[in-house]
């Protein structure tokens, strides 16, 4: 990848997805080594005009967790209306501690929280289409408004929301990049190598920090 294709400027903006109290050690979901994303992308963020936050922010009783369905344990997956879907221990509810962000993430720039999973009854893992690939966030819209055409994403998890969030940025026509160190996996059954996979033939470029 030439340094031009890497390099930050006016229309760049670095995505920071899910990094959230439940994501990190000791969460309800907590993602091994999660913690370790925040001062990367603390140091990353310096170097982006343009920022983007999301959080995830679910109801009580959200359709994606497990408690939600009688019998049903975390990891299990269930028939929804949209399709398959993975259920979850409670996570990042509205209000809770859990759902706050890092404490130690300081993005005082960022310009826009995208909350996600807020609908009861429809997940959410990209920034910018819920899980029935039909309800919008509204970011491609804004992003666009805004004349930012190339994005950089980062966060939790790696093989869950950050690569939703890559995949949709791809299909709405942005340029995009995954930094591989200022993210952090779940890596259950295959699901990272999978989420790599899909990126890569999606022309989603995986890159690290010290690559920009």
């Amino acid at each position: 990848m030439s340094e031009t294709h890497r390099r930050i400027d006016d229309r760049s903006v670095l995505i920071v997805v899910d990094v959230q109290n439940d994501f990190l050690p000791g969460g309800n979901l907590a993602v091994t080594d999660g913690d370790a994303v925040v001062p990367i992308i603390n140091r990353l963020a310096k170097a982006f005009a343009n920022v983007v936050i999301t959080q995830d922010w679910h109801t009580p009783g959200h359709v994606s967790f497990a408690s939600s369905h009688a019998g049903k344990a975390p990891f299990e997956s269930i028939a929804l209306s949209y399709g398959s879907q993975v259920l979850w221990p409670e996570h990042c509810v509205q209000g809770t501690r859990g759902a706050e962000l890092a404490e130690d993430l300081a993005v005082p720039h960022a310009q826009l929280v995208i909350r996600k999973g807020f609908h009861h009854g429809i997940d959410s893992y990209s920034a910018f289409l819920e899980a029935d690939r039909k309800t919008s966030t509204g970011l491609s819209a804004y992003l666009q408004a805004r004349g930012l055409s190339r994005v950089f994403v980062t966060g939790l998890a790696t093989d869950f929301c950050v690569a939703w969030t890559a995949l949709d940025a791809r299909a709405a026509g942005f340029e995009t990049f995954v930094i591989e160190d200022g993210c952090r996996a779940i890596d259950a059954q295959g699901s990272l190598a999978k989420a790599w996979s899909d990126m890569a033939e999606a022309g989603v470029r995986r890159i690290g920090g010290a690559d920009l």
